[in-house]
């Protein structure tokens, strides 16, 4: 009795381990959950090191354009760094579509065959050129254009930030360095032009590199790299990433302005960190929920 007990219980365990082996047949579950989870961790991963390469870069910008001034001026031509910025981005971003070319081949989606976004950069090659103006301490020495220019500023901002993650995340396949090197070919176009009219004369007697120094090339690539970082958190996060990263390199080249400048921190900067923080956390926990 107790031999073909335990025989009969063997019998239900096998019988049970047959019946879920033959239901499991054809259906890989779990196999697809672990390729989405480890697709998951793989886009986190990447939209991390783009915020993060993004706050850093954007941190550092702003500390790299104080220190290229001499006796608080620019002695360098502003346009014709502007143009380098655009000319590095391009030149960067050709170079990763060879590389692309040489192992992949030229497909539909990384081809250079398709002109796009010139109703955005028109709207970015003045944002650019405001970076680094060398006239906007001037204007903003009278308060009513300063406050005009501010609102002007974020509204194109705003809208130049949205637009250009809808265009980007319209066609998800399209090789960011595509899409990339259009805007930066219209950049070297319009920024080539600013030469023109702004310092046609200086840099005809001067020389194109004139007051050039080893802290203006570090701008340059600064700003070039953030150009690509800025575009990147666009294609694989959101414009609101974009948003709470400029924010905190903000505060972070305020503190780190503490120590190489001697700037002082004042009340509205603390309130301003804890609305930060609060907006950064709240985002943070909300995707998490999600």
């Amino acid at each position: 009795m107790e031999y073909r007990k335990i025989k009969d219980e063997d019998n239900d365990g096998g019988g049970s381990s047959s019946g879920d082996l033959e239901s499991l047949r054809g259906k890989p579950i779990s196999v697809t959950n672990v390729a989405s989870k480890s697709s998951e961790l793989a886009n986190w991963k990447r939209k991390s090191v783009v915020t993060l390469a993004l706050t850093v870069l954007t941190s550092s910008q702003a500390i790299l354009i104080v220190w290229s001034k001499r006796a608080g001026k620019y002695e360098y031509s502003v346009t014709t760094a502007n143009f380098l910025v655009e000319t590095l981005k391009c030149a960067l971003s050709l170079a990763a579509l060879a590389r692309i070319w040489n192992h992949e081949g030229v497909t539909d989606d990384n081809r250079l065959s398709e002109i796009q976004w010139a109703a955005f950069i028109l709207l970015c090659c003045g944002c650019t050129t405001a970076q680094l103006n060398s006239n906007s301490d001037r204007v903003l020495q009278t308060p009513l254009q300063g406050w005009i220019m501010a609102i002007v500023m974020a509204l194109l901002s705003g809208f130049a930030g949205v637009y250009t993650e809808a265009i980007m995340k319209k066609r998800p396949s399209r090789n960011i360095n595509v899409q990339n090197f259009w805007l930066y070919v219209f950049g070297m176009a319009f920024n080539a032009v600013a030469i023109v009219i702004q310092d046609f004369d200086a840099v005809m007697n001067k020389g194109f590199f004139h007051g050039y120094s080893f802290i203006t090339v570090l701008m340059i690539l600064n700003h070039a790299l953030s150009g690509i970082a800025v575009s990147m958190v666009m294609k694989y996060a959101d414009n609101i990433v974009k948003v709470y990263s400029t924010s905190v390199a903000m505060l972070l080249t305020a503190v780190v302005s503490v120590f190489l400048f001697g700037f002082h921190l004042s009340l509205a900067f603390f309130l301003g960190s804890i609305v930060v923080s609060v907006s950064v956390y709240l985002h943070s926990a909300g995707k998490l929920q999600r």
